[in-house]
């Protein structure tokens, strides 16, 4: 039997491109164009494995949609979707349950990768899980963080682990949201080392702690943006912004 998806979206392109999507990935999708249609669409929720529900509709938005939902079927699947993401609003949507928060605008392949994995998580009435977790299904799994659209980084091998043949490049591990698993080293441009310095005060060198974090923090920065690993499984640092600088300050030298 075919897995069916809700779409409740205000914007017919949006809808009709979803749909399309969807049903290309052998999903049954049905439409509404705002909140209550939605509702009442939904009705008990029975006939629906996930719902992909926009924030920024008139009349009734999206926070509040969802918050009916969950009221209906406490184990509902909902991936919220806006062009307007905030950390703030992402977290609103997590707490009231959503599975998944991703961003317009999106490819086919970001749809895809969401319900897979909004489907393959259990149908609880639990809350989603928060940004820090451990990646499932490992023997020993090292802490991971859970980007909001799906993806999960950890270092490859401890936070000590450099590129083998490039000091300069830290090494993670990207799981997507359907469960692959890629490579990918994030380099430390050296003149960034200096930059810090100069600018905070601070003598960080790259073999310190704090670039293992930076590294992470863009990495983790580019999944949410772009919805996709950096091309070729690499990414440089070549600049830092106004909060990093404001961590460094702070950094406790290794």
């Amino acid at each position: 039997m075919k897995r069916r998806v809700l779409v409740i979206d205000d914007e017919d392109h949006i809808r009709r491109v979803m749909r399309m999507t969807l049903e290309a990935a052998g999903y049954e999708v049905g439409e509404a164009a705002d909140g209550p249609r939605g509702l009442d669409a939904f009705a008990d929720g029975s006939a629906w494995d996930a719902v992909l529900l926009d924030q920024r509709m008139p009349g009734m938005d999206g926070l509040e949609t969802l918050r009916r939902i969950k009221r209906r079927r406490a184990d509902a699947r909902v991936i919220m979707i806006t062009a307007y993401a905030s950390i703030e609003l992402a977290v609103d949507a997590m707490k009231l349950g959503a599975t998944d928060f991703v961003r317009k605008p999106m490819t086919p392949e970001i749809v895809r990768n969401a319900v897979t994995a909004a489907l393959a998580r259990p149908a609880t009435a639990s809350v989603a899980p928060t940004p820090l977790e451990r990646a499932p299904e490992r023997a020993s799994p090292p802490i991971a963080r859970l980007t909001l659209n799906g993806f999960r980084l950890w270092p490859a091998s401890g936070l000590e682990e450099t590129h083998p043949t490039d000091p300069s490049g830290r090494r993670f591990i990207v799981q997507h949201p359907d469960g692959m698993e890629q490579e990918v080293v994030v380099k430390i441009d050296p003149g960034m080392v200096g930059f810090v310095q100069h600018a905070t005060g601070r003598h960080l060198p790259i073999e310190n702690s704090f670039w293992i974090w930076e590294a992470e923090h863009v990495l983790n920065n580019y999944l949410w943006n772009e919805g996709k690993v950096p091309p070729g499984g690499k990414l440089t640092i070549a600049r830092v912004d106004r909060d990093d600088l404001q961590v460094a300050t702070r950094w406790e030298g290794d």
